[in-house]
């Protein structure tokens, strides 16, 4: 193995078991210091953002005439039920899977107008991202460039091209080109102002959804982070992407574990759960739904760094109560600097962070 691959095969910390990789939690959270919410998510303008979250979740609720009634987005069951109801969003629960999922849903036709009429994420890329961006960029993007080009060292014997699909505020994309590992660069971003701020970036931009890609784009890996709870038909989207992907191309993309710790703990009380998260999958739903669709799932992982710090925020608010849960309150609360970041370290390992990744590779 020459020493590329050693470097980045250390970042990986290789450890095959029937074909999986363990990525160790110190190579996460020590590398770069912890990450905690308050650093890319500022209190002051997380406040401010809620009058447009309002906003736009009052958009669609407006135009719930327009909503449709799904089967689960991971298995396609019909056997599920009623879950929860939040701010007037119906959630429902698989009982072959365990997907959460929100029906009825806005219609596709619907989802296009609302990202491009969202006012949050006008506000995300005007306030929040910008002030954000530094501590975005140390502690998750470059740490993301990273483990893409050494997923991508490890997988494909060679690769020219890369495209981020909902390529957003643009960091991610620019960090592959510093990379100088791609020729190809491509940012996919249907939303009009996060398209227009990659474009003044340099990247590389296409503002359209990945359905509307022209056929002949072929690169060698997709990626796309915190997407696919967004969609419509997460089916059809990877479909699409198996389209765009040459063979045996990389999907890389990252979602929330709604079996994760915060997701658990905090129930409908989460922020996490809201009106745009129309699907939230598990470690099992989204290897079944990647593999229907004509993958092999490579790697499943949780690497999230912030579900201890989230649940700790939030029980020091009086969000949610601890005192009932004497271990948590050791943890969380009572131990937090000492212990916090040990048991961010073993959610991580253990497959129990509410944030989660999964690569694969198109079938040949």
């Amino acid at each position: 193995m020459n020493k590329r691959k050693k470097d980045k095969q250390k970042i990986l910390n290789s450890k095959y078991n029937s074909g999986e990789r363990n990525i160790r939690s110190d190579e996460l959270i020590g590398k770069r210091g912890p990450l905690t919410e308050e650093s890319i998510r500022p209190h002051e303008l997380m406040e401010k953002m809620k009058e447009y979250v309002d906003c736009d979740r009052n958009f669609l609720l407006e135009r719930q005439h327009r909503f449709v009634k799904v089967d689960c987005p991971a298995c396609s069951s019909k056997k599920h039920v009623f879950h929860f109801e939040k701010l007037g969003i119906r959630y429902r629960l698989c009982q072959n899977c365990e997907t959460v999922f929100v029906s009825p849903r806005p219609s596709l036709k619907l989802l296009h107008e609302f990202y491009v009429e969202s006012r949050n994420y006008y506000f995300w890329n005007k306030y929040i991202f910008p002030k954000s961006e530094e501590t975005r960029r140390e502690k998750i993007f470059k740490p993301r460039v990273e483990r893409t080009v050494a997923f991508a060292d490890h997988f494909l014997s060679r690769y020219e091209s890369i495209m981020e699909v909902g390529a957003g505020f643009g960091t991610f994309c620019e960090g592959l080109v510093k990379s100088k590992r791609f020729k190809k660069v491509l940012a996919l971003e249907p939303t009009p102002d996060l398209a227009e701020t990659c474009r003044k970036r340099s990247l590389e931009t296409l503002e359209m959804p990945v359905e509307d890609l022209p056929e002949d784009v072929k690169v060698d890996i997709i990626t796309s982070f915190e997407v696919i709870e967004h969609l419509f038909s997460v089916e059809e989207f990877f479909h699409n992407c198996a389209k765009h992907l040459k063979a045996p191309g990389l999907l890389i993309l990252s979602c929330p574990n709604f079996q994760g710790f915060d997701f658990q703990i905090l129930g409908i009380k989460y922020e996490g759960v809201d009106h745009e998260h129309l699907n939230y999958f598990n470690p099992n739903s989204l290897k079944l739904l990647i593999e229907r669709c004509g993958f092999q799932v490579l790697e499943l992982l949780t690497p999230g760094q912030l579900d201890a710090d989230i649940v700790h925020n939030r029980a020091l608010k009086g969000i949610i109560s601890l005192e009932n849960q004497p271990f948590l309150k050791t943890v969380l609360i009572d131990r937090w600097a000492e212990i916090g970041n040990k048991f961010q370290k073993f959610l991580i390992d253990n497959l129990m962070s509410g944030h989660m990744w999964a690569v694969a590779k198109k079938r040949i």
